[in-house]
C-alpha cells in the first residue's frame, strides 16, 4: 500500500469524488485478484466501437456510467445529445439548427473545424450570420430588409443575386463612387438624386429632368457634351435659355431685339423665308413694311403702287374676281373705292337686268344651298332683294317627302335619340305643326329592343331582373306584354342561389356550395356530387343516420376512419394515443381491448395502466423472473409492469453485482 501522501495527491487530480472512489474499488480489484488484473488488457475493438481520436483520452466510466458495460449507446448523438445521462460534452444551446447528425459535421479528433452543410440547416441565415455566431452584415453592406438567402448562395457570399427592390436606403448610401458606381466626372450638374432619372435596370435610358441642373445650358450644350449651335444657327451672342426651353429645341422664343444685321441677312429665302414669288414688285427692304412680330399685318400703302389695281389683283399676285363675281366688264375700282377692303363695294340690283338666278345660281352669287327645300319656285318668289332671312314658307308647296327636308341637315331630323327604325316620318307623324302626339308601332323598328328598352328611352330591365347577358328579345316575343316570357339559362350571369335561394330542400341537404357546383340548368335530378368541396370533419351533416348497428362507438368524423369514394374502402386508422404501448401483433383484435365497441378501453388490471401489466398482469409468472441469487427471491408484477422492458438478476439485495441481464424479452410484436 502507497503512503498517505500518494492517495491525497492522487484524490487532487480527480474533479468529482465518486470518479476518485471508483478509481480506488478498481485499482484494489485488481490488486487482490490476479485473473480480474488480466482483464485490464481488454481491447476495446472487439465491441465493435473502435476508440478513436478524442476517445484513446476519455476514463471508461465517462461512458460506462455505475460501471454498466453493456448497452452503451455507440451513436454520437446518444452521448453527445443534452439530454444524454452520458457524461459526455453535450451540444451547447446556440448550437446551429439543422437535421444533421454529429458526424455529418464533426469528426472524432475534435468539435472544432466542423465541416458545415448548409443543406440540413433549418433555421434562418440570420440565427448564425449575426456577426456574432457568424459573419453578419457589414457596415458598408447595401442597407436592405433581404435576409441573406434573398441574395447569397451557401456557396459564397460572391457573386450575390442582387434586387433593388427591398433597399430601403437611397441610391447614393451605395451609388457613392466607393461602394459602387456614382456620378461620373463628365456627369451634368445637377442636385438630383439617382432615383429622379434612373431606374434600377439601367443607367440607359434615363428620364432627364433639366429643373434640378445646376450649371447653364452652354455647360452641356457646347457641341460636345450635348448638341450645341448648328453651322446655320442665326448668328447671336444669345444663350440658349435665352430662346429655348427645355423640352424642346423647336418653337423657340425668337426676339429680334439681339439681332444686329438687316432682315435680308436672315431672310434671304435660305436662312429664313424671303420674299414669295407673288410679292409685289417693290424695291422696299422688309422692315419698310413689316414688324419683327410677323408677316401678317405689313403696313401696306397702295399709293406706293404706280400700276392699276388689276396689276396685284388680278388672282395671281393678289386675290382678284373670284369665280363667283358677277360677270361684268368693270374694273376694280369702277365698285369697289376703297383700299383697305373689298367690302362695301356700291352694289344695286336695280341695275340688273336678269333674274335672281342669272347670279344666285350658286356660282356667280349664292343660290340654292344643297339642304334648300326642293322645289321649282325663283328665289323671288318667296325671297325679297334684301335677305334670305324671312322668306314666307308653306308645306302645302313642297313637292318632295318630309326626309327631302327633315333629313337633319336642311331641317330638323330623326335625333340621337330617336327610336332606330325604318319608318319615314309621315308614318307616324301627322301633324306639321308639331312632333309630339305620333302614332307608334314595333313593326318598323330596325335595331335592338335595348336601343330603346335601356332604362333611359324607355322601360328597361328593373332591379330585380335575372342577372343575364340576354337581350330583351331573346326570351320577350311580342310587343304587347313582358309576362310569358320564354326563360333559357344560357344567358344568365349571376349565381344559382340568388333566384333558387328558397328552392333549397331541408336537411340532409346542408351545404354552403353554389347550385352549379352540382346540379345542370336542365333538372335538379342528376347530380354530380364532388366530395373534394365539403369541408372535413362535416361528413355528419349528411351522413349522420348511414351508421350501422353495430359501427364502432366513437366521436369521431366519418372521413377520419373512410374514404369518400366508398364506405368499405380498408380503413385508415392508426392509434394516436399514448395508452396504446408499442405496436401490437396484427392478431389483436379492436374487441380484444374495447370490449364494449367503443372508444374506451377496458383494462383487466387498471391498477397497472397505462403499462403493459394493464392487461397482462394476470398472464405473469413469477418462475422465470428470479430478482437475488441469495436468497433466491422474486421480482412481483409491479416491479416488471413494464414487460417490454429491462431486468436483470443481482448476487443478493447487500451484493448489486449483476449476474444476469435481460432486454425487451417480451415484445409487442409477437407472443410472449
Amino acid at each position: 500500500m502507497r503512503d498517505s501522501k500518494f492517495w491525497i495527491q492522487l484524490r487532487a487530480g480527480f474533479k468529482h469524488p465518486a470518479k476518485f472512489i471508483a478509481f480506488v474499488c478498481i485499482t484494489l480489484m485488481l490488486s487482490a485478484n490476479p485473473a480480474t488484473a488480466k482483464k485490464a488488457n481488454f481491447d476495446h475493438d472487439t465491441t465493435g466501437f473502435i476508440l478513436s481520436g478524442s476517445h484513446q483520452r476519455v476514463s471508461c466510466d465517462t461512458c460506462h456510467t455505475r460501471g454498466i458495460f453493456k448497452g452503451t449507446p455507440k451513436q454520437c448523438g446518444d452521448c453527445h445529445s443534452r439530454v444524454s445521462q452520458i457524461g459526455a460534452t453535450k451540444k451547447h444551446a446556440n448550437h446551429i439548427q439543422s437535421t444533421d447528425i454529429c458526424e455529418d459535421c464533426h469528426t472524432e479528433i475534435s468539435f472544432s473545424n466542423a465541416t458545415v452543410d448548409h443543406n440540413n440547416v433549418t433555421g434562418s441565415c440570420v440565427n448564425c450570420h449575426n456577426g456574432t455566431a457568424a459573419t453578419g452584415k457589414t457596415t458598408t453592406h447595401v442597407t436592405s430588409s433581404n435576409t441573406c438567402d434573398n441574395c447569397h448562395s451557401t456557396r459564397a457570399w460572391s457573386p450575390a443575386r442582387f434586387d433593388h427592390s427591398d433597399v430601403t436606403g437611397a441610391c447614393s448610401t451605395c451609388h457613392n463612387g466607393v461602394t459602387a458606381t456614382g456620378k461620373s466626372a463628365s456627369h451634368i450638374q445637377s442636385s438630383n438624386t439617382c432615383d429622379d432619372c434612373h431606374n434600377t435596370t439601367s443607367w440607359e435610358g434615363a428620364r432627364f429632368d433639366h429643373s434640378e441642373i445646376t450649371g447653364n445650358c452652354v455647360s452641356c450644350h457646347n457641341g460636345v457634351t450635348a448638341t450645341g449651335k448648328t453651322t446655320n444657327h442665326v448668328k447671336s451672342d444669345n444663350t440658349c435659355e435665352s430662346c429655348h426651353t427645355t423640352n424642346s429645341w423647336s418653337g423657340a422664343r425668337f426676339s429680334h431685339a439681339g439681332i444686329t444685321d438687316n432682315c435680308s441677312s436672315c431672310h434671304n429665302g435660305v436662312t429664313a423665308i424671303g420674299k414669295s414669288s407673288n410679292h409685289p414688285s417693290t424695291s422696299n427692304i422688309c422692315e419698310d413694311c413689316h414688324n419683327t412680330a410677323t408677316f401678317s399685318g405689313a403696313s401696306f400703302n397702295h399709293e406706293g403702287v404706280t400700276g392699276n389695281c388689276f396689276s396685284c389683283h388680278n388672282g395671281t399676285t393678289a386675290t382678284g374676281k373670284t369665280p363667283s363675281h358677277i360677270t361684268s366688264s368693270n374694273i376694280c375700282e369702277d365698285c369697289h373705292t376703297g383700299f383697305k377692303t373689298w367690302e362695301g363695294a356700291s352694289f344695286e340690283h336695280s341695275g340688273i337686268t336678269g333674274g335672281c338666278f342669272s347670279c344666285h345660281n350658286g356660282v356667280a352669287a349664292t343660290g340654292k344651298s344643297s339642304n334648300h327645300p326642293n322645289t321649282s319656285n325663283a328665289c323671288e318668289d318667296c325671297h325679297s332683294t334684301r335677305t334670305w332671312d324671312g322668306a314666307s314658307f308653306s308645306h302645302d308647296g313642297v313637292t318632295g317627302n318630309c326626309f327631302s327636308c327633315h333629313n337633319g341637315v336642311t331641317a330638323i331630323g330623326k335625333s340621337p335619340a330617336h327610336i332606330t327604325s325604318s319608318n319615314t316620318c309621315e308614318d307616324c307623324h301627322n301633324s306639321f305643326s308639331s312632333w309630339s302626339g305620333a302614332a307608334f308601332t314595333h313593326s318598323g323598328i330596325t335595331a335592338g329592343c335595348f336601343s330603346c328598352h335601356n332604362g333611359v328611352t324607355a322601360t328597361g330591365k328593373n332591379p330585380t331582373h335575372v342577372q343575364s347577358s340576354n337581350t330583351c328579345e331573346d326570351c320577350h316575343n311580342n310587343f304587347r306584354s313582358w309576362t310569358g316570357a320564354s326563360f333559357s339559362h344560357d344567358g344568365v350571369t349571376q349565381p344559382c342561389a340568388n333566384c333558387h335561394l328558397n328552392d333549397r330542400p331541408g336537411p340532409p341537404h346542408t351545404t354552403s356550395t353554389q347550385c352549379e357546383t352540382c346540379h345542370k340548368p336542365i333538372s335538379w335530378a342528376n347530380v354530380i356530387f364532388d366530395h373534394n368541396t365539403v369541408a372535413t370533419g362535416s361528413c355528419l351533416s349528411c351522413h349522420r343516420d348511414d351508421k350501422s348497428p353495430g359501427h364502432f362507438g366513437t366521436t369521431l368524423s366519418c372521413d377520419s376512419c373512410h374514404a369518400t369514394t366508398s364506405w368499405l374502402t380498408t380503413v385508415r386508422y392508426d392509434h394516436s394515443s399514448s395508452n396504446y404501448p408499442g405496436n401490437h401483433s396484427s392478431s389483436v383484435k379492436c374487441i380484444d381491448c374495447h370490449t364494449s365497441n367503443t372508444s374506451t378501453a377496458t383494462w383487466t388490471s387498471a391498477a397497472y395502466k397505462p403499462d403493459c401489466a394493464g392487461c397482462h398482469a394476470r398472464d405473469y409468472k413469477t418462475g422465470p423472473h428470479k430478482k437475488y441469487e441469495s436468497p433466491e427471491t422474486k421480482y412481483n408484477v409491479s416491479e416488471l409492469r413494464d414487460c417490454a422492458g429491462s431486468c436483470h438478476t443481482y448476487q443478493s439485495a447487500a451484493n448489486p453485482t449483476i449476474t444476469k441481464s435481460r432486454n425487451r424479452e417480451h415484445s409487442t410484436t409477437g407472443e410472449f
